[in-house]
């Protein structure tokens, strides 16, 4: 079971890095795909900086899973953080059927997974003593 946990978040982290890194990058490409232009660059590369800091905890997870398995009920939070929304505005008419609503999927079926690694590491929860 914890095999699995691993592969999930394992593969969330490496999904992550891949789509986050060149984002760095990629301001004005998004300025020019999704006008206006950001007014406001620090909100851009905040996110990015702090999506890749949860790359991180999803690495964390897959090498430990028993240990950091708290974590994962965070990680379920932080996927559900920007598909709950999405989804809002989606039904609202103020979010089109482009890439960040499909980014917003995604992040929807990665808490699916998610929530199923915890339920599969449930039995694996060992004490962890001071």
């Amino acid at each position: 079971m914890m095999k699995s946990v691993r592969i999930i978040f394992g593969t969330a982290a490496a999904w992550g890095f891949l789509l986050l890194v060149p984002g760095l990058f990629g301001e004005a490409r998004f300025n020019a795909a999704m006008p206006p232009a950001i007014s406001h660059p620090e909100f851009y590369y905040g996110f990015h900086g702090l999506a890749l800091v949860f790359q991180l905890i999803f690495v964390m997870i897959a090498i430990d899973p028993t240990r950091y398995r708290p974590l994962i009920a965070i990680a379920i939070l932080e996927k559900i953080a920007f598909f709950a929304p999405a989804m809002i505005l989606y039904q609202q008419g103020r979010l089109a059927a482009g890439g960040p609503f499909w980014g917003a999927m995604i992040d929807g079926l990665w808490a699916l997974l998610f929530a199923l690694a915890w339920w599969l590491s449930r039995n694996g929860q060992a004490k962890i003593e001071p």
